[in-house]
């Protein structure tokens, strides 16, 4: 069987070529809109019952409402860290508006990602997607409640991927996508879809002075977070116990250790009890590398330390005085 191609012929009314789809048939700017358009549609009907309004109960309400989306039919939902914002219980309201309520079974503001959990079952659920298979210039589709305006619909691409953003904990949320579907204040936490009506992200971002520029953190990592959550109300990671802060190295250091790089991190302060101090870093101590990957700043050492499985130990070469030392922390 012969797959059907687009080919340029005349149009015989206007004189001009036109597209057809190898079946005698053309492809006129009308049928591609309207083709986009069923697609988006589609999507909306599919997903827009599982997105939700996310306010806080009584006085808490002027504190802002943000969006979400229902993962599971007993009533688990995603939505943003920040649109939870310390409260244990909120208002979730669906598009046929009804008001359930909500408890928060855990957030990370690392992420800005939380969990909720409504007082409901027999709920429609969104179906998350493969965000690491996303491309530039792929059809996205936001759905959310911004400005407090429900069931808000708009559409873009996505603009690039692998961007990083600073979360509420000063950590950098890794694989962030950046998408121009437009996206206001209430969007926070509402998913972002793919043409074939999966989550690929939940938009978290906007940059206030700029157009057409929103962020979302990737469904690859929602759906880790969400499972951490579940698991134990909150997401375990490798802790040092200790304060650090960048620091520059000389061309002598440089030389004398053989480094590659004139970025470094000094341990500024040892959490008194903490595994770092039971294994013997100190306060002074200048780390170059963990597990053999180099360190130049405080954003590798957290990206380092979220990527290191808990069984592995954690091997952290310093520079102290005028040795190299390796310390093993586990």
């Amino acid at each position: 069987m012969n797959t059907p191609h687009l080919f340029i012929s005349d149009d015989a009314s206007s004189g001009k070529p036109s597209l057809e789809n190898g079946l005698g048939k053309p492809v006129t700017n009308a049928s591609i809109l309207d083709t986009y358009s069923m697609a988006v549609i589609g999507v909306v009907d599919a997903v827009s019952p599982a997105v939700i309004s996310v306010v806080g109960r009584g006085n808490e309400a002027r504190l802002g409402s943000g969006s979400g989306f229902i993962i599971s039919a007993d009533g688990y939902a995603i939505t943003n860290s920040h649109v939870i914002a310390g409260r244990s219980t909120l208002i979730a309201e669906t598009t046929d508006g009804d008001r359930i309520d909500a408890v928060v079974v855990g957030d990370d503001p690392a992420t800005d990602i939380g969990l909720l959990k409504l007082k409901s079952s027999e709920l429609p659920v969104a179906q998350f997607g493969d965000s690491e298979s996303l491309r530039v210039g792929q059809l996205v589709i936001a759905i959310g409640s911004p400005l407090g305006l429900q069931s808000t619909v708009s559409t873009g691409v996505v603009s690039a991927l692998c961007r990083a953003m600073r979360g509420q904990d000063g950590r950098l949320i890794e694989n962030i996508i950046q998408h121009a579907a437009p996206i206001n204040p209430g969007n926070s936490g509402g998913p972002l879809v793919d043409s074939r009506g999966q989550v690929v992200g939940v938009n978290t971002a906007i940059i206030a002075a700029a157009q057409g520029i929103g962020f979302a953190v990737p469904s690859a990592t929602v759906r880790w977070v969400a499972t951490e959550l579940l698991a134990s109300g909150r997401v375990k990671r490798r802790q040092l116990g200790i304060t650090v802060a960048s620091c520059r190295l000389n061309r002598t250091t440089m030389q004398r250790f053989d480094l590659l790089s004139d970025q470094a991190v000094e341990v500024v302060d040892v959490m008194r009890g903490s595994v770092s101090e039971q294994c013997g870093l100190a306060s002074g101590d200048i780390i170059v590398a963990v597990n053999e990957r180099i360190v130049a700043n405080v954003d590798d050492v957290h990206r380092l330390l979220m990527a290191i499985p808990g069984e592995i130990p954690i091997v952290v070469s310093v520079l102290r005085g005028d040795r190299s030392v390796d310390v093993s922390i586990r």
